[in-house]
């Protein structure tokens, strides 16, 4: 039985055919990546350069007034926040957030530790002890506080909830009323990332 021969003309639609399904793959990605421009942020907290906030030196002591630093919590993740101890509704917030969220953490919840710089000498509501019992209440200087946290644009740091990692390094600023739930993501994100702590 003859074969017809193949037609020059069938024969580059075919070779044209081929070459278009290898270079798709490629032609799509050049254009997700130069046309679409994705923006290549997953995180809902705003990351900081621990080589442009490194943590000061500061006399920090327990509530009985021994002396203690943020260096001895070396090896966990620490959520911070900071503020006087007059404690309103905002910081309430705050405190129960940061409680909420070691909890939902699961198993993981013990690579976390809770804490908040007091900047004054005031005393504490005993209410406000009993509720944040397993929170790290520490006295701080809050001259060498305010100045080290870095925050959002007309804000302060009393508004933000800040995350240190085990080797004290501060990496991440939550925004002004955060959402709970993104905020549960990231910090997932960085215990499954993370071999230490």
């Amino acid at each position: 039985m003859e074969q017809k021969p193949i037609s020059k003309k069938g024969g580059r639609w075919k070779l044209f055919a081929v070459l278009a399904v290898c270079a798709s793959p490629l032609i799509a990605s050049y254009f997700m990546y130069y046309v679409v421009k994705p923006t290549g942020r997953t995180n809902y907290g705003a990351l900081i350069d621990p080589r442009t906030v490194p943590m000061p030196a500061m006399a920090t002591r327990t509530l009985g007034g021994d002396p203690v630093t943020l260096e001895s919590l070396a090896g966990k993740w620490i959520m911070l926040k900071v503020g006087g101890s007059e404690c309103g509704k905002p910081c309430q917030d705050q405190l129960f957030t940061m409680r909420q969220l070691r909890t939902m953490q699961g198993k993981e919840r013990d690579r976390i530790e809770r804490v908040w710089l007091i900047t004054d000498e005031q005393p504490l509501e005993t209410v406000l002890l009993r509720v944040n019992d397993g929170t790290r209440m520490l006295r701080a200087p809050g001259d060498a506080v305010y100045k080290w946290l870095p925050v959002e644009a007309g804000g302060n740091a009393q508004d933000h909830i800040y995350i240190i990692d085990p080797r004290g390094n501060l990496m991440m600023r939550f925004p002004k009323n955060p959402d709970p739930t993104k905020m549960k993501k990231d910090i997932g994100k960085l215990l499954k990332a993370s071999a230490i702590g």
